[in-house]
């Protein structure tokens, strides 16, 4: 949290009022925020989640990256990564590292309007164990290299404006069983009229 807060936002911070309780949470944390299962075992669940580097120009770039839940995970300590699957062949973010290794990530868990954002330090890795320990089994994508962030900070934000969003298979996970019902009514229907 120390991390997330410069001066300009800790003076807005005391304009609003609500310094002192940001103060407490800082005075509470260390020099990085540390990863807790919470954070863990919200990484791992995440099957997408936004990456933000910066150009050369010192422009941000913002990223989408996905693939099966758990395909972003801890490697030790305050470290996670993935595989970087081959994609548009851009390599802007991939290039961004070289002139600053800072990155954000943005997480979102819509359904139960929760978001994560995450500081750190990134590099990439063309090391093939690296790159093995990273993949995920039975994933079919050809892994170009990994990417390794070291985290410095994260901030969990509230719910208040996150609009619910669902997969299909949440969907069909819901509707499943009144679908079933309807087929068996139905069925049930047909053989009333047939007697």
């Amino acid at each position: 949290m120390k991390t997330m807060f410069g001066p300009r936002s800790r003076a807005l911070q005391d304009i609003d009022g609500s310094r002192a309780a940001y103060a407490r949470m800082e005075a509470q944390a260390g020099e990085i925020d540390i990863l807790t299962d919470r954070e863990l075992d919200f990484i791992a669940s995440r099957d997408s989640f936004y990456l933000a580097s910066l150009s050369e120009d010192g422009w941000p770039y913002m990223q989408h990256r996905g693939g099966p839940a758990g395909f972003l995970r801890r490697i030790s300590g305050n470290c996670i990564g993935f595989a970087d699957y081959r994609g548009n062949r851009q390599y802007l973010s991939t290039a961004n590292l070289a002139a600053d290794n800072r990155v954000c990530l943005f997480l979102m868990d819509y359904p139960a309007r929760r978001r994560l954002k995450l500081i750190g330090h990134a590099y990439t890795s063309d090391d093939p164990e690296k790159v093995a320990a990273l993949m995920v089994p039975g994933y079919d994508a050809v892994a170009e290299r990994a990417f390794v962030i070291n985290i410095v900070g994260f901030d969990w934000n509230c719910p208040q404006h996150i609009t619910p969003r669902f997969t299909e298979a949440q969907i069909a996970q819901t509707t499943q069983p009144l679908l079933a019902e309807i087929d068996r009514l139905r069925a049930r229907i047909a053989e009333l009229e047939g007697t």
